[in-house]
C-alpha cells in the first residue's frame, strides 16, 4: 500500500496523527517461537484462532482471528533461543504496520537500533527488523490489505475457505492490545527512551491503567491503537530468575465477562473465577503462554480513545 493509499483509507487515519513519524498502525503479526507447535497450535485454537496457511519452505504455521494474525515458528533454525530450554514458548517478533518498511527501519538503525541479519531464503520475503527485549525482534511491515507479506511466503492450508484472505470472526471483539516486556531493574527509563526516540510511544499518566495488573510502566503507541507495559522484576525478588523479553499478549474486548464466558466454554482456564470488568487472565499454558483479556473498544482505539 503506497502512502497516498494508506492516507485515503480510514482505516490507517491514525497512521497519520501528528507524533507518529513512522506512520504506525497497529500490529501485523505476534510471532512465537516454539519447540512444541502442536500444544501451542491447540492453546491458540480454543483462543479462538484457525490456522489458515503454512510457510512454504519452513516449519512455521499462521493462524488468525479476526484482524488478528500469529505466527507459530518452529524451524529449528531460527530457535537458536530455545536452546536451554528444550519445552519452551516465547514472543519471538512483533511486526508493526508502518508506513514505510524500509525508512522505519533506517529511522530505527540511526537512532541506535541495532539491525538483524536478513533471514530470508530464496524466493523469501525479506522483512526489515531490529532487535528488541531479549533475542525478539521488532519487524517493520508495509505490505497489508489487498496485498501482503502472506502471499509471498505462505501457501493456504488445502479445505480452508477463501486460503489466506480468510478472516475467521473474532470472538467477542477480540483484538491485538499490547504486549507486557520483563525488563531489568531500574531499567524502565531506558527502555521508554528506546521506544520513545525510535517509534514515537509515550507513557501514560501515574495511575492511569487498563486491565487488571497495574504495575510498571504503560507506553502507548502513536496511532493509540496498543501499548507497551514494561514490568521490572518484584521487590524482594533476588533469586527470581528474571530476564528481559515478551512475556505476554494482551488483547482487548469491548465486553469482558462475553469474552471469558465465550473462552471458558472453549476449554481455557482464567486465574479468576469472576473477572474484572476491567479484564481477565488466562493461567499459565504448557511452554509458558498466558493471555490477558483487557477492557477495549477496538472503533474507539481506531479514533483515539479508549475505554478505562
Amino acid at each position: 500500500m503506497s502512502q497516498s493509499q494508506l492516507s485515503a483509507d480510514p482505516a490507517r487515519q491514525a497512521a497519520c496523527l501528528p507524533g507518529n513519524p513512522l506512520g504506525i498502525d497497529g500490529i501485523e503479526f505476534i510471532e512465537y517461537a516454539t519447540t512444541q507447535p502442536q500444544a501451542l497450535g491447540t492453546l491458540l485454537e480454543s483462543m479462538g484462532f484457525a490456522a489458515v496457511a503454512r510457510h512454504r519452505s519452513r516449519e512455521v504455521t499462521l493462524y488468525r482471528q479476526g484482524g488478528m494474525n500469529v505466527i507459530v515458528n518452529a524451524d529449528p533454525r531460527t530457535l537458536p533461543l530455545l536452546d536451554t530450554e528444550p519445552q519452551a514458548t516465547v514472543i519471538g517478533a512483533i511486526a508493526l504496520r508502518v508506513r514505510d518498511a524500509d525508512a522505519a527501519y533506517r529511522r530505527a538503525v540511526d537512532m541506535g537500533a541495532w539491525p538483524i541479519p536478513t533471514r530470508a531464503g530464496v524466493m523469501e520475503l525479506n522483512i526489515p527488523g531490529v532487535h528488541c527485549a531479549g533475542d525478539s525482534i521488532l519487524y517493520f511491515v508495509d505490505r497489508f490489505g489487498d496485498f501482503s507479506i502472506y502471499d509471498v511466503d505462505f501457501k493456504p492450508i488445502p479445505n480452508v475457505p477463501a486460503g489466506l484472505s480468510t478472516q475467521p470472526p473474532a470472538i467477542a471483539g477480540l483484538h491485538f492490545f499490547g504486549v507486557v516486556q520483563a525488563i531489568g531493574a531500574g531499567r524502565a527509563p531506558e527502555w521508554t527512551d528506546f521506544y520513545r526516540q525510535m517509534l514515537g510511544f509515550q507513557p501514560l499518566a501515574e495511575g492511569r491503567w487498563f486491565g487488571v495488573v497495574p504495575k510498571g510502566t504503560l507506553l502507548e503507541s502513536p496511532c493509540q491503537r496498543f501499548y507497551i507495559q514494561l514490568v521490572e522484576p518484584p521487590e524482594g525478588a533476588g533469586g527470581l530468575q528474571w530476564e528481559e523479553q515478551m512475556i505476554r499478549v494482551g488483547l482487548g474486548t469491548p465486553d469482558v465477562g462475553d469474552a471469558v464466558r465465550a473462552l471458558k466454554e472453549r476449554g481455557i482456564v482464567f486465574l479468576d473465577r469472576e473477572p474484572s470488568q476491567r479484564g481477565a487472565l488466562t493461567q499459565l499454558y504448557k511452554g509458558g503462554v498466558s493471555f490477558e483479556l483487557v477492557a477495549s473498544d477496538l472503533e474507539k482505539n481506531r479514533n483515539g480513545g479508549i475505554d478505562e
